[in-house]
């Protein structure tokens, strides 16, 4: 027996009482106080069983990975014990639901309980997300796992990726496709397989009916071995060949397997055929993969190839509010810009330094700033640890003030020009060990006494005007770390 709440369990049923999930709540509350019973157990809900002995087990879920891990973590033990003063040989487990998954299985419900029985497509694709028995619109056992937070929702736009995301929900919202393939690809942590699984979400949730796989190419590699191991592939190619929507991920991976390409290949023109849709994820465009047929790479560079950009300034202060809003956290502007500009390889990094920066926060219980950021990602500051040169200052002060490397060697003396090469010759100064006419003769041949002159007018800026001062100091610790 299942139920969404300790309360719905009737008293019939053992040990536990109808208000144990109150009387958990209620605890917790008392002793971790109201501002992190609201941050992480409020959105907290539960499924609970009750096995054939009597016993009450209950699963606690909460909407993210993050929270998830952060509850288990610092709760867990707390939850553990008080749940098993109501059902003392009650297990608790943590799992993650989701928003959108949550909403889809209650329409699952709905579905199943107006229609007759179907039989089943697919499996659950997260923890606690559907039963096995649901039609989920994934074929058989095939599909890998979904994210729950990687949704079209949770996508932050930008110019280095608007093409692919326009692309992705294109062919997320149409059954006859518009393009085929749809071939995706970027290097590492720039949002390839946010995509992909936020099509497949967006599919699952919207048009239940259409059967889709997701996969790997190392699993569709897999599954093919398996396959003639056990003489087996008529059944594999009706598999991949009835769907829908075939969906695979990091295309490069088969490059050299000549007998998974020829595979897929026939897979892939079986679906074209069918005009069933077909979209491939890869670290390089077609014509570029290694080790792959030129039959095969002609096929994938047919339909609509959009590439992912390394995310720019912009777009990397977007994702990091977006996170900071989703972890419910408060963080500077300055330390935001501080990590927008220092961590620029990718996505996964940045979102990673977020995480341990809020986390090192609540649990010691200091106040997000930049030293305190500095201090928390000294090892992955000092992994891009380099010598700052000259070049490097003018190039990051003209990004900052949103000018022109060029104005920093030209004569110009308009003041929204002047006070960044005056900033930039100040930083170099401080931050390089030229002599103040090799830092002259970088900005343009300049004499000495035009540096000693942008110094001293920058010390006696930042003396009285404490924004001006911040952003010198923002400057400095981009560069100097």
């Amino acid at each position: 027996m299942k139920v969404q709440a300790a309360s719905a369990v009737s008293e019939d049923m053992g040990a536990i009482s109808p208000t144990a999930w109150d009387d958990v709540r209620t605890a917790l509350r008392d002793r971790f106080g109201e501002t992190a019973y609201r941050r992480w157990l409020e959105p907290m809900t539960n499924d609970i069983v009750c096995d054939a002995s009597g016993v009450h087990h209950a699963t606690m879920i909460l909407p993210t990975r993050f929270m998830r891990d952060w509850v288990e973590a610092h709760y867990g033990d707390m939850i553990r014990s008080l749940w098993q003063q109501n059902s003392p040989r009650g297990n608790v487990s943590f799992s993650v639901m989701s928003p959108l998954a949550k909403a889809a299985q209650a329409k699952s419900a709905i579905d199943t309980a107006a229609t007759a029985p179907i039989a089943p497509l697919g499996r659950a694709l997260a923890p606690a997300q559907a039963s096995s028995s649901s039609s989920s619109g994934f074929a058989g056992d095939l599909s890998a796992d979904l994210d729950p937070r990687f949704t079209f929702d949770n996508f932050v736009v930008g110019k280095p990726n608007e093409l692919a995301y326009a692309a992705a929900r294109r062919v997320a919202d149409t059954e006859n496709p518009a393009f085929n393939p749809l071939f995706l690809y970027g290097g590492v942590g720039l949002g390839k397989t946010h995509l992909m699984h936020a099509i497949a979400w967006h599919i699952r949730t919207n048009y239940p009916h259409r059967r889709v796989i997701y996969m790997s190419a190392e699993k569709f590699m897999y599954q093919f071995v398996r396959a003639l191991r056990f003489k087996d592939t008529v059944s594999f190619k009706e598999q991949f060949r009835s769907v829908d929507v075939l969906m695979i991920d990091d295309v490069q991976f088969i490059g050299g397997k000549d007998t998974t390409q020829e595979e897929f290949f026939h897979t892939f023109n079986a679906l074209v055929d069918r005009n069933r849709q077909v979209i491939v994820s890869a670290d390089k465009s077609p014509q570029d993969l290694d080790r792959m047929e030129e039959r095969l790479r002609s096929r994938l560079g047919w339909g609509l190839v959009a590439d992912l950009h390394p995310v720019n300034y912009e777009l990397r202060l977007g994702i990091l509010h977006a996170k900071a809003d989703k972890l419910g956290c408060p963080v500077p502007d300055k330390v935001m810009e501080f990590l927008a500009h220092k961590i620029a390889s990718n996505v996964r990094e940045l979102e990673g330094a977020l995480n341990r920066i809020v986390a090192h926060a609540q649990l010691v219980g200091r106040t997000i700033s930049l030293e305190m950021t500095q201090e928390v990602l000294a090892d992955m500051l000092r992994a891009s640890e380099r010598r700052v040169t000259i070049d490097e200052i003018q190039k990051k002060v003209a990004e900052h003030y949103n000018v022109r490397v060029a104005d920093m060697h030209s004569a110009r003396r308009a003041r929204a020009v002047a006070r960044p090469r005056q900033v930039a010759m100040y930083l170099a100064k401080q931050l390089t060990p030229r002599s103040l006419p090799e830092i002259g003769r970088k900005f343009g041949g300049r004499d000495h006494t035009t540096v000693i002159h942008a110094v001293r007018k920058i010390e006696e800026l930042s003396a009285y005007d404490a924004a001006f001062r911040e952003d010198v100091e923002l400057l400095r610790r981009l560069l100097q770390n």
